[in-house]
């Protein structure tokens, strides 16, 4: 199982050089909305092809956060509304970059919840942290981290979100097993990530588009739910919502710890 999840990982780099080219890439991203050039209205944003980024939110909830956290958005959905958060529920956004999707939870689960934001490049913690000062919110916590190994104690946590990084990681078992750890009984997962028709093999996923990209990295639609189910997911959904490439798609995923 294992190998067959990380099958996608490219034959040019290891681990360890494709974990550090994410790392630069999201880096620089983070320094250009932080230092780099600005429209009239506040920073541009990175991703502008429609597919990722912040237009995949709505206006609403644009207009209430500070343009920084708008302008660093690169996913591929919108995880806030896949996990339908609650009041008092306690949240933790996995690679969460300038911090939108923390944000948006924080409002969500209001001052009795929590919203923890995990990333593992100073930059956009950097970032992540001016903008909670902006936005003024008093119900949320970033840390540094990876997603393979979350600082969290286990059975902590109601709702684990991530927007278009689970693809990104070069151990997506490791990453599902630390979900399900951190999860309390009952927990649930509301993920946006980019996935591949299961007839795509690795090196045709390569084809469309690299790693960094979202794209090479990518599991199938089988290979994700065979890994959560491994991990000890019940009730997994995947859901295309719009493609990314050729037989590549942005899909939501849900799932549920048993109780």
């Amino acid at each position: 199982m294992t190998d067959a999840i990380n099958a996608t990982e490219t034959s040019a780099q290891s681990g360890a050089d494709l974990q550090e080219t994410v790392r630069q890439r999201y880096a620089a991203a983070a320094v250009q909305v932080a230092e780099g050039g600005s429209s009239c209205c506040g920073p541009d944003a990175i991703e502008v092809d429609g597919n990722f980024g912040s237009t995949l939110y709505a206006a609403d909830e644009r207009d209430t956060l500070p343009a920084e956290a708008v302008a660093a958005s690169l996913g591929c959905g919108n995880p806030t509304a896949v996990a339908d958060l609650h009041e008092g529920e306690r949240v933790l956004d996995l690679g969460s970059g300038g911090g939108i999707d923390v944000l948006l939870s924080a409002r969500r689960v209001g001052p009795t919840g929590k919203a923890y934001g995990l990333d593992m490049t100073e930059e956009m913690l950097a970032l992540a942290l001016e903008n909670r000062r902006k936005a003024g919110a008093t119900n949320v916590e970033f840390l540094k981290g990876t997603i393979e190994a979350i600082p969290l104690p286990a059975n902590t946590i109601d709702v684990v979100i991530s927007n278009c990084v689970i693809n990104l990681s070069v151990d997506k078992p490791a990453v599902f097993a630390e979900m399900f750890r951190v999860l309390a009984p009952g927990g649930r997962i509301g993920i946006s990530d980019v996935v591949a028709d299961d007839t795509l093999t690795p090196a045709e996923r390569a084809e469309r588009g690299d790693y960094v990209g979202c794209i090479a990295g990518a599991l199938s639609f089988t290979e994700y739910r065979t890994g959560l189910e491994a991990a000890g997911f019940t009730n997994v959904e995947l859901t295309p919502t719009h493609p990314v490439a050729t037989d590549m798609h942005s899909a939501t995923v849900r799932a549920t710890k048993p109780k």
